[in-house]
């Protein structure tokens, strides 16, 4: 999402963005339903902790770790 910005400037500051309208569009509708907005955003954590742990767990692992074993 948000991958093709133009961003508009006055007097050298960034004043504007414009992105395309169909990212708009599913901007609009994630903001406007509060359950893809939480999904998205428990996304979004997800990617970040994959970003900065490079540990995989197997199922196993989280298994037993949850105590379902």
């Amino acid at each position: 999402m948000l991958e093709h910005v133009q961003i508009i400037e006055e007097h050298g500051q960034a004043k504007f963005a414009a992105i395309d309208f169909e990212e708009y569009q599913s901007i609009k509708a994630l903001l406007s339903e509060p359950e893809k907005l939480a999904d998205y955003l428990d996304y979004l954590h997800m990617q970040t902790i994959k970003q900065t742990s490079s540990k995989r767990h197997t199922l196993t692992e989280v298994k037993q770790a949850c105590d379902f074993i």
